[in-house]
């Protein structure tokens, strides 16, 4: 065997190796993407359990506004469907709403001193607020994990083993600017 044959053997043998490591680095990518979006998705399962409870306790007072728990009702139905389809800009605009009508229970419930005295109401408060915090801090690892692999899928030479094999881009979990803006508090309690 010749010199030149082992040379380009051994080339051959070394970008087969960096493709194969290449293409296992966009398999890990995309595996945590979905990992984070399966982490986003137990937390959201937990809270679309949780609000008919919140929902119900309200409604036990009966001069709560209806109105209020109706949009809640409705975002709830929304943000399920959603995340079923896993439609991210849909599902941002969804947990909008959603967050807008929890806000507006929150505050209507400063009326309503027997239903914030309330034990229950309290603890399912407590705990949708907490559920609260876990999906800003999963959708924070999801949308960082999301662009790490939409970064690699467009860098060369990875994009060359991206239009070889499916490796379709993701989409960031983004809510909408009225979700990002400062709380109104007089409108809240007006």
């Amino acid at each position: 065997m010749s010199a030149f044959l082992l040379i380009l053997l051994a080339v051959t043998a070394l970008v087969l190796v960096y493709g194969v490591m290449l293409y296992n680095g966009l398999v890990q990518l995309k595996h945590n993407v979905d990992k984070a979006w399966a982490n986003i998705d137990v937390v959201l399962k937990q809270r679309h359990d949780e609000l008919p409870k919140l929902v119900e306790t309200c409604k036990q007072y009966q001069a709560f506004e209806q109105a209020t728990l109706e949009k809640v009702i409705a975002a709830r139905s929304r943000v399920h469907e959603a995340r079923e389809r896993q439609d991210m800009p849909a599902l941002g605009q969804a947990e909008t709403m959603l967050r807008a009508g929890l806000g507006s229970i929150f505050a209507v419930a400063e009326a309503y001193p027997d239903l914030k005295a309330n034990e229950s109401f309290q603890h399912l408060i407590a705990r949708v607020s907490g559920l609260e915090n876990a999906i800003a801090d999963r959708r924070e690892f999801y949308n960082d994990s999301v662009n790490l692999y939409n970064v690699r899928r467009e860098q060369v030479p990875d994009n060359m083993i991206v239009s070889m094999f499916s490796f379709p881009p993701r989409q960031l979990l983004e809510f909408s600017t009225a979700e990002k803006a400062d709380v109104d508090l007089k409108q809240l309690f007006a």
